[in-house]
């Protein structure tokens, strides 16, 4: 007996749909997180290269410089800057909407800290 194997047309364009749809949302998102992960990293930075007896205005100061390189909307003003145990700590919060499609859209919360997790 012959078995028939393959896709059926509904099938093929079902999963077709899928897989767009996930491609097209992966590139929508991509670019916020490579954003969060540049605005850490910058904080990380900043943190190693400031002397602990920095003031805020120096550490604003030096996180724009870094964001100016890495060419991020994000600037100094949106960061929390205290000191714990005598080290300064930078941390952050920020939301980003990203539209989908008509009236859809994404809503993703980055939080982020120098300190301890």
């Amino acid at each position: 007996m012959n078995h028939q194997r393959g896709v059926a047309l509904s099938g093929l364009l079902f999963w077709g749909f899928v897989i767009v749809m996930v491609a097209v949302l992966g590139m929508k998102v991509a670019p916020t997180a490579i954003e969060y992960g540049k605005i850490l990293k910058d904080s990380k930075a900043v943190v190693a290269q400031v002397p602990e007896t920095a003031s805020v205005a120096e550490v604003k100061a030096a996180f724009n410089k870094f964001a100016d390189v890495d060419h991020l909307d994000f600037k100094a003003d949106q960061l929390d800057i205290t000191k714990e145990n005598g080290k300064i700590v930078i941390s952050f919060e920020y939301e980003k909407r990203i539209p989908l499609f008509y009236n859809v859209s994404l809503l993703i919360d980055y939080k982020g800290s120098t300190g301890n997790p």
